[in-house]
């Protein structure tokens, strides 16, 4: 079974450095929160994005709402100590008229958060309006047409069928297109 405590922070963060200072690759992690169902993507920056890892991952309605927070704090931990990313970047919280389901996806967001701190990365979230603008260049852009731009711009994703990853991975191309901003060197 996997241990959350039995992974260093500072080794992770110490193999991103030497992944960013010794290549021209970023490496980042774009989480799309939820409880029910968690849209992840590991994505690479050099020449262009690439996908390196997407998955849906879901939790079962039948367990309690804890345990639910327990397995998307692991699958998240996991994910990070695999794939050693530099930083999260994730979905701000979208207000929806369920309060009952806006609360359990900000306690999902806070596992999320929590886990990437502990295991020391930088924390970079977005809002929907962000997202759609940098993957479409249009703030109300429709979830096809950013499911197309996202398709046309990363490498792997062309396959990719479920929303909750396409929704990750825009969120990382946010996150490239911020960065990218900040930076001209990438």
């Amino acid at each position: 079974m996997f241990s959350v405590w039995g992974v260093g922070a500072g080794c992770i963060c110490l193999r991103a450095q030497w992944r960013k200072c010794y290549t021209s690759i970023m490496r980042i992690i774009a989480i799309d929160p939820g409880y029910e169902r968690l849209g992840i993507a590991i994505l690479d920056k050099g020449n262009r994005e690439e996908l390196v890892f997407s998955e849906c991952f879901k939790t079962k309605a039948e367990l309690s709402f804890v345990n639910r927070l327990e397995l998307i704090g692991r699958e998240v931990a996991h994910i990070i100590a695999e794939y050693e990313p530099e930083a999260l970047a994730i979905e701000n919280l979208f207000i929806e008229t369920n309060q009952k389901t806006a609360m359990r996806v900000a306690e999902a967001r806070g596992a999320i958060l929590y886990q990437a701190r502990i295991l020391g990365l930088e924390i970079y979230e977005y809002t929907p309006l962000q997202i759609k603008v940098a993957v479409t260049g249009y703030g109300k852009a429709t979830k096809t047409q950013v499911m197309t731009m996202v398709k046309k711009l990363v490498s792997g994703a062309e396959t990719i069928k479920q929303d909750d990853e396409m929704d990750a991975i825009a969120i990382g191309l946010t996150h490239f297109a911020h960065y990218r901003s900040q930076n001209t060197h990438i």
